[in-house]
């Protein structure tokens, strides 16, 4: 058996990068047993590892795929870890309104996993097609001020360890991958809006987020344990630029009822369902916990220095229709070609719900 899996079975030291790397080779090269992916993805979704062990297993992956070209200087990034309670694409819905106050967004994304919808489910439902290079991604954020990334952005070795473990799937196996999704994908943005359902996860990516110095980070909670900021309770916000945490308190206390936020249990309501809550009509909950999100966007990507303003904006965007004319507009046009552009499929990491929603 490779030393990885070993190391992380016995856990009996931290493993480091170059160890990684030799896994990687391994893996790259059909070397490696099927019965050693299993164990290592067991191993990993069972307990979080040790913060070396976890930012050897990042950097590894990150120093395997080509370098993006340029930065997407002044975007945004916002994204989950997935799991907690099931809810509509809140964060999906965020970054439309926020693009529509003015904020450029690019949000990363996967199929379902722990959700009901994935946010790739939920665009393809829509009809908006992913990004499938940087070089496409700055083109429509320059057009539309907001771009939905594809898979080309996860590291290949993801979709090598879904082969390996066929016919398992990594949806089963996969919720350590699940977890620390945002991080996994390579986004050249200034900020990134991290929502975590799981608190005990939080020690582990507060280090990765304060050891990435190349990007503004916020790690968003709750008591709720939904990975995106809720406006019926308190959240608490962990920023990697030395300022430490910010807590953003309930604006209408005393209700944890989360029925605005729920899904739809019928797969073809569920673009009506995201509709109506960017028309203003999912909720009062749905319409203040998206606002929320699509302020924290605005104001960690600097368009406002200001919360209140920020989601005077966000509620503006919304109840006006911005947002809303934001998506007829992309449904209904093509997606603009770029010098450079690679093709890409839905398949690959996608496929296997990948990342996070």
């Amino acid at each position: 058996m490779h030393e990885v899996p070993l190391a992380l079975l016995t856990r009996d030291r931290p493993i480091e990068q170059q160890m990684w790397r030799s896994f990687w080779d391994r893996l790259d090269e059909g070397g490696l047993q099927r019965g050693e992916t299993v164990a290592l993805l067991a191993s990993l979704s069972t307990r979080m590892p040790d913060q070396d062990t976890l930012c050897g297993f990042l950097r590894s992956l990150d120093e395997r795929r080509p370098r993006p070209v340029g930065r997407l200087d002044g975007t945004v990034n916002i994204v989950g870890t997935g799991g907690g309670p099931r809810t509509f694409n809140i964060s999906t819905a965020a970054a439309f309104v926020a693009a529509a106050m003015g904020v450029r967004v690019a949000k990363t994304g996967s199929r379902a996993h722990t959700s009901t919808c994935g946010s790739y489910d939920l665009l393809d439902l829509l009809g908006i097609p992913l990004t499938t290079s940087y070089e496409q991604t700055d083109a429509v954020l320059d057009r539309h001020g907001i771009a939905f990334p594809g898979p080309f952005v996860y590291p290949r070795e993801l979709m090598l360890l879904a082969k390996s473990i066929l016919p398992l799937e990594l949806r089963t196996l996969g919720q350590f991958i699940n977890s620390v999704g945002p991080f996994l994908a390579a986004m050249p943005v200034s900020h990134q809006l991290i929502g975590v359902a799981d608190h005990s996860l939080l020690p582990s990516l507060r280090y990765v987020a304060d050891s990435t110095p190349d990007r503004g980070i916020w790690l968003c909670s709750n008591a709720l344990g939904i990975d995106e900021l809720v406006s019926s309770v308190d959240n608490v916000i962990h920023r990697n630029d030395g300022t430490g945490g910010t807590w953003l308190p309930a604006d209408a206390p005393g209700s944890t009822s989360i029925t605005d936020l729920r899904p739809t249990s019928h797969q073809d309501q569920v673009v009506e369902q995201f509709l109506e809550v960017l028309s203003g009509e999912g909720g009062e909950l749905a319409t203040r916990t998206v606002c929320l999100n699509a302020a924290a966007l605005a104001v960690a990507s600097g368009l406002t220095g200001e919360w209140a303003d920020a989601r005077a904006a966000a509620e503006d965007a919304l109840i006006s229709g911005a947002a809303l004319d934001l998506v007829t507009r992309l449904r209904a046009q093509p997606m603009p070609t770029a010098a450079g552009a690679a093709p890409g499929t839905a398949a690959g990491t996608a496929a296997y719900g990948v990342g996070a929603r």
